[in-house]
């Protein structure tokens, strides 16, 4: 698939709805569950620089809802100072669950309700760089099913937070079809990530229709085709990381699906690099985006 022209991956993987000819005649799906959100992550070079005032300019290009993953070396607390004075929520925090009361105790005191993990797999033995095993995949599904336990008990509700390595391919089926199928609806729920779910060859839409609320909420990411030469370190088949509409995915589609199958928050975010404008201004660009396809 890496050698495959854009228009032979987006055909085989059955994206082609997502881009292409046929953007023009898409129902414009406005994100009615609430306000724009922004993983911070996107900021985080900004952020560690200066916390307050990244969050200010945050609030200020419009967003009002915020997904820390790190706190810029401050506590909980004195982040949710910062959220607060600068106007912002965090209905959602990635977590280190290598010490789940920890995580939890971080998550209440941001204000969250959700408690995501970016990924499981520093926790699961023998994980495969490459791609999900199925081995991988149960013990996974294992440990997310006993911290959404964990979750519950503390009022809280885990999602797990999916990359591209859950959609290698495994004789016939994925890890990331495994974890839903393993996993308890009653507990457990997802945040697609869903440009890492478009370069992984399958199609968000198709998952929003399949499980219907298990989705409460997503993240809004655009890559590029690049040739694989040209990929920096964690690039995943040469796609380089671009500003929300200048890329491959048309969120339209996506957003009138997910709000059909529950979705309550969803956040921008952008891998890197950041070569044609800083994080700031491309979580302008971002937010612009979504204000236009509203």
């Amino acid at each position: 698939m890496v050698t495959s022209t854009r228009r032979r991956f987006l055909a085989q993987t059955g994206l082609a709805a997502l881009t292409g000819p046929r953007f023009a005649a898409v129902v414009r799906a406005l994100p009615a569950t609430g306000p724009a959100g922004i993983q911070l992550y996107a900021v985080k070079d900004s952020l560690a620089a200066d916390p307050a005032a990244t969050l200010r300019r945050i609030r200020e290009i419009g967003f009002r809802e915020v997904e820390p993953a790190g706190l810029a070396g401050l506590k909980a607390r004195e982040f949710r100072r910062l959220l607060d004075d600068s106007g912002l929520v965090a209905p959602s925090a990635h977590l280190d669950f290598s010490d789940p009361g920890a995580a939890f105790d971080q998550a209440h005191a941001l204000g969250a309700r959700y408690a995501a993990s970016a990924s499981l797999r520093a926790l699961i033995p023998g994980a495969h760089p490459e791609g999900m095993t199925l081995e991988e995949a149960h013990h996974t599904a294992e440990l997310a099913n006993s911290l959404a336990e964990q979750a519950r008990r503390a009022g809280l509700q885990y999602v797990y937070h999916n990359h591209n390595f859950e959609f290698a391919a495994q004789g016939g089926t994925i890890g990331y079809d495994v974890l839903l199928a393993q996993t308890d609806p009653a507990l457990v729920q997802f945040e697609i990530d869903c440009g890492w779910m478009v370069v992984g060859g399958r199609n968000p839409v198709d998952y929003f229709r399949r499980y219907p609320q298990r989705f409460p909420l997503i993240h809004v990411k655009d890559f590029l085709r690049a040739p694989h030469s040209a990929a920096p370190t964690g690039a995943a088949a040469g796609y380089l990381g671009t500003e929300l509409g200048h890329g491959m995915i048309d969120y339209r589609p996506i957003f009138a699906a997910a709000e059909k199958a529950g979705l309550r928050h969803y956040f921008d975010e952008q891998e890197g690099p950041f070569t044609r404008m800083s994080q700031l201004e491309a979580a302008r660009a971002a937010f612009d985006y979504l204000r236009r396809i509203h």
